[in-house]
């Protein structure tokens, strides 16, 4: 078995396993929906190429049931007989993406499945029928600007770090203290 700076790789998957990121998010059109991903090699090294930056690729209908893409490289597969539902995300000939907004059968790698509220939403989302679109895969939603705080409680001059743990000697940086953002030089 091959080594890798003293661990054998099964110890190094069984590794990468545990620490994988457990969502992707698909962004088409500036929405985005998650993706609650299944633990395998392709998923594994999907998250690896994903850590060194957003993956983006064009995406065109086909079948009436599905959009699908060249993802501009290879991953491992493990195809085996799948029935699919609207919502699965799968690995089709190793370097395709296929988001499905209805149902087929053939030989796949199952990567995951998008987290939608109606079928006419996720069709809406994938814009089912409407032909190419571009799809940006990443492990970060996207949301990073903090908009407001609303306290619970009654204002009580303390400090709190953006985490929301209560800060005693707040030093220089950025806090909440009485529902709103303060910067302390």
């Amino acid at each position: 078995m091959a080594t890798i700076q003293g661990q054998t790789m099964t110890e190094r998957q069984k590794g990468l396993a545990q620490t994988m990121t457990q969502k992707l998010y698909i962004t088409i059109d500036g929405k985005t929906l998650s993706v609650e991903l299944v633990d395998n090699a392709a998923t594994q090294t999907l998250v690896t190429a994903l850590q060194e930056g957003d993956i983006t690729y064009e995406a065109h209908d086909y079948g009436g049931f599905e959009k699908v893409g060249a993802l501009g490289r290879s991953l491992p597969t493990s195809d085996t007989q799948t029935t699919t539902q609207a919502g699965d995300v799968i690995l089709y000939d190793g370097n395709q993406i296929v988001l499905f907004y209805g149902s087929n059968s053939w030989s796949y790698t199952r990567l995951g499945h998008m987290e939608y509220s109606s079928q006419a939403e996720l069709e809406s989302f994938l814009k089912a029928g409407q032909g190419n679109v571009t799809v940006k895969l990443s492990l970060s939603s996207g949301a990073t600007a903090i908009n407001g705080t609303r306290s619970t409680s009654a204002v009580d001059g303390a400090y709190y770090s953006l985490n929301g743990q209560r800060v005693e000697h707040p030093t220089k940086g950025l806090f909440i203290r009485n529902g709103k953002k303060v910067i302390i030089l």
